[in-house]
């Protein structure tokens, strides 16, 4: 145990003695340890005791966090995150002191929230063990350990517990834009005469995340960067329309397609198209992913990329994966986007390109076939091709993780697992959730969506030698900005 956060009670001369002798024996155990304070507020009695005896690093003032929290819930938790992780690194030891008196918004359920964004175990001060408090921390927990304090105890006896592994979605998107940040790719947007693709590309430039080619007139670009008080002015811009490297690429076109029939002077018009040009920018290495859809169909997104970009060494389908971030976990669901009925064959190939994208972004899939039926209890055309499609996975991806077929309630709840599929391995752990067919999985996705409170990111184009992802003609900023990160992660 590296770290702990300690939510505080209501009684502050409790707070304070539990607090203190918390700290005095850590301190015996771990020389190097500070107090990790993510909310400072002007009242705190304890924070002022402490300040002078350890070392006390925060983030925000009360009100400054107030406003951030309200501004931007999201881009807040991140700040917090990452402002904990840097702890982590400096320190042996993190003590977090829970928040105190946070305004209107309490303090309890924030408290909770956090300690599962850093992923560090509650130690709740508690007196009389009420059992409201404990009730909510074990719901909250989802069974994971927690202490609780009172007036009895002692800090001798302090129970050393696991640190949490939730993966929350503040959490998924701060280690995605770090991977980013590390990978620093270069993603070429071509609908540069969209509003929310310039801002986007203003939000990902100001924090640094990607190197970024928007397409179109450069005049145009800066007039509506002036209007919009945006900074591009780190953004490489390419006029497609005019740009020297047209006529290498139409040749490179021309060379792919001349078996197809296309002719010379019909690939120099060609690839003049944003979409085409674009995607030659990432198939000659110019750039490493392509972000395209905010004004163009998915069909005209895929169709260069379909061309000459081609599909990955064993893999010969495109498909579209969601992430679902949920309260505490993130899922993979496919093929929610493209594939219509696969055969069990593209179902097998569904599957292994959903591991591979999981891996991209640190989860360690186990991948659940579903269906109508678990195991061997039904029968059917589609329960028997899923059969089929797992035992195609088996073969071909020796070190795949997979199983099923598997009904939803089996592949992610334990308990039915254990009646439903005692033996296997995922059954009851599945993070990568493979459809039979869109219809249940565009369905399904939405439907989380809609009434479980869970971001869904993507479609994530799956299966393509390079990053070529869609958006949505309805897609927002924020929607931009996560399909860039993510395509910018996908890049070998």
């Amino acid at each position: 145990m590296r770290t702990l956060y300690l939510v505080r009670g209501k009684d502050e001369n409790l707070n304070s003695k539990l607090a203190k002798s918390l700290l005095e024996n850590l301190s015996k155990k771990h020389k190097n340890l500070c107090i990790f304070c993510p909310v400072k507020s002007k009242d705190d009695s304890l924070f002022a005791e402490l300040d002078s005896n350890f070392k006390l690093e925060t983030v925000f003032d009360e009100q400054d966090a107030l406003k951030s929290y309200v501004c931007d819930v999201s881009l807040f938790t991140q700040k917090l995150i990452a402002s904990f992780e840097e702890m982590k690194q400096k320190y042996d030891f993190v003590f977090v002191l829970g928040l105190f008196n946070f305004g209107s918004l309490g303090t309890l359920e924030l408290d909770v929230k956090f300690a599962k964004d850093f992923n560090s175990p509650i130690f709740a001060i508690n007196p009389n063990k009420d059992s409201t408090v404990s009730f909510y921390l074990k719901e909250k927990l989802c069974g994971a350990p927690f202490v609780e304090l009172d007036e009895n105890f002692n800090s001798q006896d302090i129970k050393e517990i696991p640190q949490y592994d939730f993966l929350t979605p503040s959490r998924f998107s701060y280690k995605s834009v770090s991977l980013a940040k590390a990978k620093k790719k270069t993603v070429v947007l071509p609908e540069s005469d969209d509003e929310r693709i310039l801002q986007a590309a203003h939000i990902l430039l100001e924090q640094d995340i990607v190197n970024l080619i928007l397409l179109g007139d450069e005049k145009e670009i800066r007039e509506k960067e002036k209007e919009l008080k945006l900074n591009l002015a780190k953004a490489q811009i390419i006029n497609n329309k005019t740009s020297e490297l047209i006529k290498d690429f139409a040749t490179k076109l021309y060379e792919t397609r001349k078996h197809k029939g296309m002719q010379e002077n019909e690939a120099l018009e060609l690839i003049k198209d944003r979409t085409y040009f674009a995607t030659m920018l990432v198939h000659t290495k110019k750039a490493d992913a392509m972000v395209s859809g905010a004004s163009t169909t998915t069909a005209e997104t895929i169709r260069p990329a379909l061309q000459f970009v081609k599909t990955k060494e064993g893999v010969s389908i495109v498909s579209g994966m969601f992430f679902m971030l949920l309260e505490d976990r993130v899922l993979v669901f496919a093929d929610c986007a493209v594939a219509t009925n696969p055969s069990p064959e593209q179902i097998a190939e569904i599957a292994y390109s959903s591991a591979k994208t999981a891996q991209a972004f640190d989860i360690k899939p186990k991948v659940a076939l579903l269906s109508y039926s678990t195991g061997n209890s039904g029968s059917g055309t589609s329960v028997d091709a899923t059969k089929e499609a797992l035992n195609i996975a088996k073969q071909r991806y020796k070190d795949l993780e997979i199983d099923g077929p598997l009904q939803f309630d089996a592949a992610i709840d334990e308990k039915t697992a254990k009646s439903k599929m005692p033996n296997s391995t995922v059954a009851g752990k599945a993070n990568v959730f493979i459809f039979p067919d869109l219809n249940a999985a565009n369905i399904c996705y939405k439907a989380v969506q809609r009434t479980a409170k869970s971001l869904a990111i993507g479609p994530i184009l799956q299966g393509l030698n390079k990053p070529i992802n869609d958006l949505s003609r309805g897609c927002l900023v924020d929607d931009v900005v996560n399909t860039v990160i993510l395509s910018a992660i996908q890049a070998d």
